[in-house]
């Protein structure tokens, strides 16, 4: 299908204007050009502030964020009825562009339409924000702002939970290959049955005392973080 091209030297608020959308390009194209110029406004506006946050976090309220730009612009070239979910399916296609697998793609605009949504029914703060924004305005900023102070979508929290993880996934590994080694080397009598059970049985008494740790350091700093609120 044809696609929109903006000129760069036009303001993108004239990019949004319905009228400058040509007849033979659909909405969903029109929606996807749009969020994707809106997109890397908003990212330029936001680089100087240095954000740190878990990558899964920032690529969701970003995603969130689109959704409402895209909500609000589909809704200014008439398609009052079924914007919403004209925007779902816009956005998979733009994952899909973007070299996202198709079933990949699917759960997760399956992710994101629950997560569009609070418990009473009210849209996501990303999405709100996304809807009533302008081009040109620091409204992706006003989303990320909220979670400055939020340790449980931090960056470095989340850099903490990633090594942890990997501490038992590769610690377990070796302890159950050290174990099995030792076993088939010093103990050859065993079935083999009996040698990877073995295994099994170090790796886990390897990881479970470090995942309750990171339960217990998860569960403090926590409790700091609500008593310093």
């Amino acid at each position: 299908m044809k696609e929109i091209k903006i000129d760069p030297d036009k303001s993108l608020a004239e990019a949004s204007n319905p009228p400058a959308v040509h007849s033979d390009v659909s909405t969903m194209d029109a929606c996807i050009e749009h969020a994707r110029a809106i997109k890397i406004e908003q990212l330029e506006l936001i680089k100087s502030k240095d954000y740190d946050f878990a990558p899964e976090f920032r690529d969701m309220t970003i995603q969130l964020y689109l959704l409402g730009v895209m909500w609000k612009f589909a809704e200014n070239l008439g398609n009052t009825n079924d914007a919403r979910e004209l925007v779902f399916t816009s956005m998979k296609t733009m994952l899909i562009q973007d070299r996202m697998p198709k079933q990949k793609a699917e759960k997760r605009i399956e992710f994101l339409r629950k997560m569009s949504k609070l418990a009473d029914d009210h849209d996501a703060l990303a999405v709100a924000i996304g809807y009533e924004s302008v081009p040109g305005d620091s409204s992706l900023a006003e989303v990320f702002d909220h979670y400055v102070d939020d340790m449980q979508v931090s960056g470095a929290f989340w850099r903490l939970y990633d090594r942890g993880r990997k501490i038992m996934l590769y610690g377990g590994l070796f302890v159950a290959f050290m174990v099995v080694w030792f076993v088939t080397l010093f103990m050859p009598g065993n079935s083999t049955i009996a040698t990877l059970a073995a295994g099994l049985i170090a790796a886990a008494l390897f990881v479970i005392p470090v995942f309750l740790i990171g339960i217990f350091m998860y569960r403090a700093k926590i409790k700091k973080f609500k008593q310093a609120d």
